[in-house]
Formats: C-alpha cells, structure tokens, sequence
C-alpha cells in the first residue's frame, strides 16, 4: 500500500479540508485529490464525502481510519529500525533460558531507555557472519582464544563464566549430594540430546567429558526441554549437564535436583562478539556493562577448555 497515499487520507480526515492537508504537507490540493481518488480506486470504496465545508469522512472512511494510522506507525518503527541512531541494538544470544538472555536482560533493567532486539542465531560461526554482515551488532558465545580464529575486524572479550551443574532426578545416586567432583560422574550416563555436532557448545561438552572421563550421550531425537526433564525426573540412572543460570521450570511433582560440580569447577565460557567498526551508539554502553559486571568464577578452581 502506498503509505504516501495513506499519510494523505489521514492528514485530511484530521484538517477536515483537503486545502489544509495540502499545506500541512507541502504539495498541491490537487496532489492531495489524486492521491485519495489513487487510494479510493485500490479500496474499492469512497473515504470522503465533500461538502460546503470541506470533506466528510464516509462510514468506509471512518472504519479505515484507525487501521490507516496503524499503517503509519508500522512504517515509522520499519525506518526506525534500520535507521542509523535509532534502530535497536540486535544482539544474539544462544537461547532465551540461557544465561546470555539474563545478560542482556540486566542490560535492559540497568539501561531501559535503550532499545533492545534479541535474536537467536545457530552457531557462533553463524554469528560471526550476521556481525561482520552488519545483520547484528553482537553476539554472546564462547568462542576460541582472540586471534586464533577471527577475522582482523572482530573483537571478544570473555564476559562471564558461568558454573557447570548437574542436574538430576530425585531417584539418582547423586541426588541428594550437595556437591560432587566432575569425576565422579565417570561412568554414570549424561544424556543431552540437544547437542548438535559441529557447535561451540557441542565443543565444549566434548572436552568436559573427554576432561573427566564420562561420556555424553546425544542418542534419540531432540524433543525440547519439558520431555527432557521429564525423563530426568523419572530415571534413576540419566543426568544432564545444565549452566548455573539456565531457566528451568518443572511441576514440583518432578522433584529435580541441581548439585553443585566442584573441585574443579566446570565453567562455560561466555564472550561478547562484535565488530570493530560497529557504529551503533548503545554497543559502547552494553560493552561496559558486561565489562563492569565481569563474573568472578574463572581462576583458580575452575576448569574451562584449553
């Protein structure tokens, strides 16, 4: 639909005459009649009645009204967002439980004024394209060492290293532990069918158990998370590896134990992504954010890929 056309209609049903729309928007009575009578032929209906004093709007024009201001303001929030300054700050994050979401989250209670557009892209490769695209202007990944797989253009800087636990039914042998050590799990069965080949995340999982000497079993389709927990709550013998601040919510029936991994303690490393170039004013802002609120759980004690 033309929105030129509908700014029209709008701005001469609220001047009542179609002389003042025209001097409202700077163009000819004229522009301003063959715009209408443009949009009248696309609708099929009549929007004004004129009269003595001006132009009245028909009942097809008052039904129209409401929609057509709705038109305008869907247009302006479209340039809004791609205009430069005024757009939101786009930032991936793995998933939305995830503790990247409670990052930027933070963000938004700390800095509401700022406009905020969460996404969720596969893979950190995936998110380092959409950054160096401009489809983006950041992603929360872990990701290699700064220099060691990056184009020149992209900078990371680790932004929170979150605590690994496990995550149990109430018939596990660990269940009712307070804390165990990531060796113990040696031999016992972790079931996360949600890992996919090839991602960060599957890399990560890799080495943890290949740390630890257990196996993590990927085995059966990926249902989502509620059939997850759902087995979990019923074997005495299936755990699941789970971060410190992933969002969970289970019915108290199910009886889910989180038990605390230590001695070392196993962190997912999370980094921020983004490009040097990156002109959007709210970046600077995010990036201190993170920067002053730096986790303290990576050093000694901990253990995280080499």
């Amino acid at each position: 639909m033309d929105l030129d056309a509908v700014r029209t209609f709008v701005t001469a049903a609220d001047a009542g005459r179609f002389q003042d729309a025209a001097t409202e928007l700077s163009v000819t009575q004229q522009a301003v009649s063959k715009r209408i009578a443009t949009l009248e032929k696309n609708l099929g209906v009549r929007l004004f009645t004129r009269t003595s004093r001006g132009a009245r709007l028909t009942i097809d024009g008052q039904a129209f009204l409401p929609h057509a201001r709705d038109l305008l303001r869907t247009g302006e929030r479209a340039l809004a967002s791609v205009r430069p300054g005024r757009r939101a700050l786009r930032v991936d994050v793995i998933g939305r439980r995830l503790a990247p979401a409670d990052l930027l989250r933070d963000f938004h209670r700390a800095r509401p004024e700022v406009a905020l557009d969460a996404v969720t892209l596969f893979d950190t490769d995936a998110a380092v394209d959409a950054v160096r695209s401009g489809t983006i202007d950041a992603s929360i990944r872990a990701v290699t060492m700064p220099g060691q797989r990056f184009p020149d253009d992209i900078r990371s800087t680790r932004v929170l290293d979150e605590p690994i636990q496990l995550l149990t039914g109430p018939g596990h042998e660990f269940a009712d532990a307070r804390s165990i050590a990531p060796g113990d799990l040696a031999g016992h069965r972790i079931w996360m069918p949600g890992i996919v080949p090839g991602t960060e995340w599957a890399a990560y999982y890799d080495a943890l158990a290949a740390a630890f000497g257990f196996t993590i079993e990927v085995t059966s389709p990926d249902f989502g998370v509620e059939p997850l927990l759902d087995t979990i709550a019923d074997s005495r013998t299936l755990a699941t590896l789970v971060g410190e601040q992933t969002r969970f919510a289970w019915p108290a029936d199910h009886g889910l134990r989180r038990v605390v991994l230590r001695d070392p303690t196993p962190v997912y490393p999370h980094s921020l992504v983004w490009h040097r170039d990156n002109p959007h004013p709210a970046l600077a802002a995010f990036r201190e954010h993170l920067r002053s609120g730096r986790s303290g759980h990576s050093g000694t004690g901990t253990w995280t890929p080499s």
